[in-house]
C-alpha cells in the first residue's frame, strides 16, 4: 500500500497529464529466454488494463525465427478482445501489417533506426532502405483506418558507433513523420540519455518542423537516467511515455541496452508531481509482482521491490 505517499507537489510548466504508453507485453517480454505461455500473456495484459494504463502494446507480428517469444501473436490478439485498452501492435513489413489486419488491428507501429549500425544490425537494411520498407506498411495502415506510431531507435547513442549527431536524428525523424506516423517515439535503446540531451533533442525536432504533441519517450534505465531524461521531456511539452510494468526488457540486437524505465517507478514520479496518469499503482504493482513470479524472478522496479517489500 501507498499510504498517501508520495505526497503530491505539484511543479510549475510540466503537463497535467500524461499518457503512458505500456510496452511490457511486448517490448519487456520479447527478450525472454524462457517461453511465457499466450494465456500468461493474455492474463498479463488483462491485469495492466485493470490497473488503468489505457495503451498497452501486446505483441509484434515479426518472424518468429527473430522473436521466438512473440510467435504466438495470431493466437493472442482474439484473446484480448474484451480488453478495454488500445492495443497497438508491431509489424516490421507489409506481411506483418497484413496479418494484423487481418485480425482487426487497428494501431500498428514500425520500428527504426536513426543510425546505419543499428539498421544494419535489427532490419538488415539501411536507413534509406528501412524507411523505404515502411512507406508502404504506414501508408497501407492509414488507408485501413489504423494509426502508426513510429519508433526511432538509437536517438542518444549507438553501440557501435557511439554518440549520435542531434541533427542525425532530427532529419531521420522527420522523414518518418513524413510518411504518415501519427505518433513518433524517440528510443534511447542503450540507456545513454542525459536531460541535457533530451532537451537538445527535442529543440531539433521543433526546428525540423515535428510537432512536440505527436512526440514520445522511450527511455532505458542503463544508467540510472530514465526518470530524470523523462522529467526533462515533460519540461519541454512532452506527454506521452513509454514505460514497461515491472521494468521488464530490453532490446535483443543491442547487448548494452538493459532494462525500460518502470512503469511503476514512473508513476510513482508522476503522482508526486501531481500529474494524472489514471493508473492505480497498487494494482499495477500487484500485477508485476505476479508477472514475476510467472518469470520466476524478483522485479527490478524499485518502486515494485519498495511497496511488496521484494528482496532485490
Amino acid at each position: 500500500m501507498t499510504n498517501g505517499l508520495p505526497m503530491s507537489v505539484p511543479a510549475s510548466g510540466l503537463p497535467a497529464r500524461v499518457r503512458i504508453h505500456e510496452v511490457g507485453a511486448r517490448d519487456g517480454l520479447q527478450n525472454e529466454k524462457t517461453t511465457v505461455p499466450t494465456a500468461v500473456k493474455a492474463e498479463f495484459i488483462h491485469r495492466l488494463a485493470a490497473a488503468g494504463l489505457g495503451t498497452i502494446e501486446a505483441t509484434s507480428f515479426v518472424h518468429p525465427k527473430w522473436v521466438p517469444q512473440l510467435a504466438d501473436a495470431a493466437e493472442l490478439m482474439p484473446l484480448l478482445a474484451d480488453v478495454d485498452a488500445h492495443l497497438p501492435v508491431l509489424v516490421p513489413n507489409e506481411r506483418g501489417l497484413d496479418r494484423a489486419l487481418e485480425l482487426g488491428v487497428t494501431e500498428i507501429a514500425v520500428f527504426g533506426s536513426a543510425t546505419e549500425s543499428f539498421a544494419k544490425a535489427n532490419l538488415n537494411r539501411t536507413v534509406d532502405e528501412s524507411l523505404a520498407m515502411f512507406e508502404p506498411v504506414v501508408a497501407r495502415a492509414r488507408e485501413a483506418g489504423a494509426t502508426v506510431r513510429g519508433y526511432l531507435s538509437m536517438c542518444f547513442g549507438d553501440p557501435w558507433e557511439g554518440p549520435v549527431p542531434v541533427e542525425q536524428v532530427a532529419a531521420v525523424a522527420r522523414r518518418l513523420y513524413d510518411l504518415g506516423c501519427t505518433e513518433l517515439s524517440l528510443g534511447d535503446t542503450i540507456g545513454v540519455a542525459t536531460p541535457g540531451h533530451v532537451t537538445a533533442l527535442l529543440a531539433a525536432l521543433v526546428e525540423q518542423g515535428v510537432p512536440t504533441d505527436r512526440l514520445a519517450v522511450h527511455f532505458h534505465d542503463t544508467y540510472g537516467q530514465a526518470l530524470s531524461n523523462t522529467l526533462a521531456a515533460l519540461q519541454r511539452g512532452v506527454t506521452v511515455v513509454d514505460a514497461s510494468a515491472g521494468g521488464l526488457g530490453g532490446c535483443p540486437y543491442a547487448k548494452s541496452a538493459t532494462g525500460n524505465l518502470a512503469t511503476e517507478d514512473l508513476v510513482w514520479m508522476l503522482n508526486g508531481l501531481g500529474i494524472d496518469t489514471g493508473v492505480d499503482l497498487d494494482r499495477l504493482t500487484a500485477t508485476s509482482v505476479w508477472m514475476a513470479e510467472q518469470l520466476g524472478r524478483p522485479s527490478p522496479s524499485r518502486t515494485v521491490r519498495a511497496l511488496s517489500h521484494q528482496e532485490p
